[in-house]
């Protein structure tokens, strides 16, 4: 599995990556800026992401515009249904509004509450079929 970790607080950064890598490949970037250039270069090398962690709030291009972006890369390439990457929303924002607009706006596939557990973050990949 090719993982990429878009987080901007380092402590997260890391906590994801250490859960994450036994599983597979991770790529950190700190911003929305740069995950959507990793995740167009990694499809344009054919080595696309199977997952991307996003947080909302991060610097120069926040999670959910960079979902938007990655979507509409992902449509532009006729990367469509269970071929777009599984994208989870990490963040502390929990209001109605902002996961709404993650997973039935912006095209997520789950969405997280920090703090970061690892059994919440293995139990979703589990349900989206990414491990056993």
């Amino acid at each position: 599995m090719r993982v990429l970790i878009a987080e901007d607080d380092f402590i997260a950064r890391r906590l994801i990556k250490d859960i994450l890598a036994p599983y597979g490949e991770c790529d950190i970037v700190v911003d929305g800026e740069e995950a959507v250039k990793a995740f167009q270069l990694a499809q344009d090398e054919k080595k696309p992401y199977d997952l991307v962690c996003l947080d909302i709030m991060m610097p120069n291009v926040n999670g959910q515009d960079a979902l938007r972006r990655i979507r509409s890369f992902e449509k532009e390439k006729g990367i469509e249904g269970s071929r777009e990457a599984k994208v989870i929303m990490i963040t502390v924002l929990d209001d109605p509004k902002t996961v709404v607009e993650a997973l039935h706006k912006g095209g997520a596939t789950a969405y997280i509450v920090k703090p970061i557990n690892k059994g919440k973050l293995l139990d979703e990949l589990r349900s989206l079929k990414l491990i056993a």
